[in-house]
Order: C-alpha cells, then sequence, then structure tokens
C-alpha cells in the first residue's frame, strides 16, 4: 500500500514538472520579431517597415506604393517605397521568422524516445516496450534556451542593419539615377544650341560666308555632342534600371517620375563627437556585442559540460509470455512481466573535454577580437564620412558660387568677340566645350555631396555606411575625362 502511494504522489508531480518545464518556454511573437527593425526604422529613417504576410498586408503595401509613385519620386518617398516594396526585404524577414522558430524550438523539452519491439517462437512470445530520454538534455535546457534567446535578438539588429542598408544603397542609388536625368537634360540643351548653330553654319558654307575648315570644326562638335548624348542617356537607363531593382517595381510601375535635378545645396552640417556617436548607434556594433554575448552563454555551458559528453535514461518493460508441456503431456502457460530502468552516461575517456572548451574559447577570442577591430574601424569610418561629406560639400559649392558663373562670362564674351570677327570659330567651340564640361562636372560634384551625405548619416547608424563616395569619385572623374 505505501508503495501505491509512493506511485500516486509520483504521478501528481510529474504534470506539475511538465508545467514549470513549459512554462519557461518561448512562444512565438505577434509581430514575428520584427518589432527591432520597425523601432530603428521610424527612430532613425522616420519610415515604415512591414512584414507581408497575408493578402490583406500586401495589397495594404501596393496601395502605399501606388500613392507614393504618382507624384516624382523624392529621396525620402523611394526610402519608404523600398521598405514596403522590395522582395529581398522581406526575405530578410522570413529568415527572422525561421530563426525565431529556431529559439522556440530550442526552449523546448527533449521529445522521447518510444520503441516497441516483439519477438515469437513457437511456444514463446515476448513484447518489449521502451521510452528513453536525454537527461543531459534536460538538464542544460534553461541554459541552452537563454543562448538561444540571445541568438535570436542578434538576429533582430542583423534584421534592423538589413532595413538600414536598403534604405541607405536606395538613397544613393536614387542621387545617381536623378544626377544621369540632369545631365541628360543638360545636353539635349546643348546640343539643340549646338544643332541650331550647325544648321547657320552649313547655310553659311553654302553661301560662302564661312570657310569649310570652320564649318568643319562646328560640324565635329555638333556630333560630339551627339555621342556625349547618347551616352549620357544610356547611363540614365541604367541608373533608373538600378533604382528600379532596390525599390522592387515591375509592370506599370515603372511609370514612376524622377526630378530633373538635384536637390541644391543645404546648408553645412557641424557634426560633433561623430566618434562616441557612431560607437553609440551602430547596428552592426550591436549586433557584434550580441554575437559576442551568446558565444560567452556557449563558452559557460562548455565548461560546466565538459566531462559529460550525454546522459540518457531508459526505462523498459517488458511482457513475456510461454508455453511448456508438462509430464502428463498437457500444455502449460507461463505469463511475466518486468521493469527496467536503465541510466546510461557518455564519459570520455581519450578527451576530458579539452577540446570543446579551446573550441569554445577561441571562438569567443576570435569574436572579441573582431568586436574590438570593428570599434577601431568605426570610429575611421566616422572620421572618413565626415571628411567626404565637407570635401564634397566645398566642391560643390566652388562649381556653383564660381565655375559656373565664370564659364558663362566666358562663353557670352567669346560669342560676342566672335561676333565682331575678333575670335575664329575655334575658340568659340573651345569655349563652348570647357562650359559644357564644367556643367557636367558641377552635376557630378553636386550628387557626390548627396551621397556623402547620406554615408556621414549610415555611418552614424549603420547600414551600407562608407564606401560610396570613393567609387562616385572614380567615376565622376572617368566621365568628366570622357568628354574631352
Amino acid at each position: 500500500m505505501k508503495q501505491r502511494n509512493l506511485s500516486l504522489h509520483g504521478r501528481r508531480c510529474l504534470p506539475v514538472a511538465l508545467a514549470v518545464l513549459l512554462g519557461g518556454c518561448a512562444s512565438f511573437s505577434p509581430d514575428a520579431g520584427t518589432g527591432v527593425a520597425r523601432d530603428v526604422a521610424f527612430a532613425e529613417l522616420n519610415k515604415d517597415v512591414v512584414k507581408i504576410s497575408d493578402a490583406a498586408g500586401a495589397i495594404s503595401a501596393k496601395a502605399r506604393v501606388d500613392q507614393l509613385l504618382k507624384q516624382p519620386l523624392s529621396a525620402d518617398a523611394a526610402v519608404q517605397v523600398a521598405l514596403l516594396n522590395n522582395r529581398g526585404l522581406q526575405a530578410a524577414f522570413n529568415e527572422l521568422g525561421i530563426a525565431e522558430a529556431q529559439m522556440v524550438a530550442a526552449s523546448l523539452p527533449p521529445n522521447p524516445t518510444l520503441g516497441i519491439s516483439s519477438r515469437s517462437g513457437r511456444f514463446a512470445l515476448e513484447i518489449e516496450r521502451q521510452i528513453a530520454g536525454s537527461i543531459f538534455a534536460l538538464v542544460t535546457l534553461p541554459a541552452r534556451a537563454e543562448i538561444a534567446r540571445e541568438r535570436f535578438q542578434a538576429a533582430q539588429l542583423r534584421t534592423a542593419e538589413t532595413v538600414l542598408k536598403l534604405a541607405a544603397d536606395t538613397r544613393r542609388q536614387y542621387h545617381r539615377a536623378v544626377a544621369a536625368n540632369a545631365q541628360v537634360g543638360f545636353i539635349e540643351q546643348a546640343k539643340g544650341s549646338s544643332d541650331a548653330a550647325a544648321e547657320l553654319f552649313k547655310r553659311l558654307g553654302e553661301s560662302g560666308g564661312v570657310n569649310k575648315l570652320d564649318q568643319a570644326r562646328e560640324f565635329a562638335f555638333d556630333a560630339e555632342l551627339g555621342a556625349q548624348l547618347a551616352q549620357a542617356r544610356l547611363v540614365q537607363r541604367q541608373e533608373r534600371e538600378r533604382l528600379v531593382r532596390q525599390l522592387g517595381l515591375w509592370g506599370d510601375e515603372l511609370k514612376f517620375k524622377l526630378p530633373g535635378m538635384l536637390a541644391p545645396l543645404p546648408r553645412l552640417q557641424s557634426v560633433k563627437a561623430i566618434e562616441s556617436e557612431a560607437l553609440r548607434k551602430r547596428i552592426d556594433l550591436k549586433v557584434a556585442r550580441a554575437d559576442l554575448d551568446a558565444l560567452a552563454g556557449a563558452l559557460g555551458l562548455t565548461n560546466a559540460t565538459r566531462f559529460v559528453n550525454d546522459i540518457d535514461l531508459l526505462g523498459r518493460r517488458t511482457y513475456d509470455r510461454g508455453r511448456s508441456l508438462s509430464h502428463a503431456g498437457e500444455v502449460e502457460r507461463e505469463t511475466s512481466r518486468s521493469r527496467t530502468v536503465e541510466l546510461e552516461i557518455e564519459i570520455p575517456i581519450f578527451d576530458f573535454g579539452q577540446s570543446k572548451v579551446v573550441q569554445a574559447e577561441q571562438t569567443y577570442m576570435q569574436a572579441a577580437n573582431k568586436l574590438a577591430e570593428k570599434a577601431v574601424n568605426i570610429r575611421s569610418e566616422a572620421r572618413e564620412a565626415y571628411v567626404g561629406y565637407r570635401a564634397t560639400y566645398d566642391i560643390a559649392r566652388q562649381y556653383q558660387n564660381n565655375v559656373l558663373p565664370l564659364r558663362k562670362i566666358i562663353q557670352d564674351e567669346s560669342l560676342l568677340h566672335y561676333n565682331g570677327m575678333l575670335i575664329d570659330v575655334t575658340q568659340l567651340i573651345t569655349d563652348a566645350r570647357a562650359r559644357i564640361l564644367s556643367n557636367v562636372a558641377a552635376i557630378n560634384a553636386r550628387r557626390d555631396f548627396w551621397i556623402a551625405h547620406t554615408d556621414l548619416k549610415h555611418v552614424v547608424i549603420g547600414g551600407g555606411a562608407g564606401g560610396g563616395g570613393a567609387t562616385v569619385a572614380a567615376a565622376s572623374g572617368g566621365e568628366a575625362g570622357g568628354g574631352h
């Protein structure tokens, strides 16, 4: 009777123990873990991000995108369209959902293993039922669940970083596309004037008012402008398609309009303590810290379990039924039942856990060194971004305030001198060509400034910061050089 009471007590305790274990299990969040990315986007970009998981969400996002595309697209509107419509970002949200599912799975108790087997012969039947579970996995469940939560938090930060990177890349590409529009517009105007001059030179040549050499020079200049216009239109189409990919547009959505000119230069910002602000806000630094915390938890678990690889508890119940012949020739049935409990502990004999511990320690130190390197690099990137921002601002301002006004004066005076027969057409064409190159360079300078402006913002908050200015500067140099 006492034994039955103990058994009954054990049965009552089992649900309580399971309730305690299940109470510590993680559950799925209503927003699939996108709350961090949404908060970062709103705080740093003043933009919305939405995970599209059903038809209603897709329709709502499509309506907002269509509304934004009705007007000529601004840089802010382009970023919002990308955050709502880019499928790569939606794939990142799906990846975050997978990470959350893995976290929830890691917080659940280990599943037991059930098995049943039977063996029969002519006079015997044996049925064996067994249940086995890993005590090792059950004991380490809280530690493993905590590590899984830290890894999921790092995944949330990575998704937020993906949002910021998409925003930065979209804004940079927007400025490149608008600058390409501006170049096409200016060269079209220059080509129109050149066509009119070429027609005039053709008539003057027919009447003998212009010699063939000056006429050929004007025709060559007009032909060069035609080639430059074709090249500018090619770049315009390429830059627009690159922007289309960032925005995730297709079909009728491709009819969106871009401005013909870049925005004017704003007032110069004075950035103070940019290094410390970057160290405080950079999302990739937060990701590295979260990874380091998760590795620290894993290292603690490795140290705690270094001498035991696994512990399994096995419960077996056997039912054995057989038949035998008695001395009197009668068949007698024999039945027996037995219960066994086995505890299996795997203990490393040749490796006392040093390899696991050393591997965990080296992995942790690797992450710590990478974190320290990132902190150093972030300081340098912040300084570099500010230098690029200030230099491109000064260059664009120099073209706007000095170079372009002087080029206009030179061309106007050259035209007066040519009409007064003080210079020949060669000098007039040279001055016109120089003015065209200066205007193209001025457009490139303004484009480089807005890209540097984007770099400066994102070097502080993270997400594709740095590296854009140097590439653009090299590209603008090539374009300017190609005009000669």
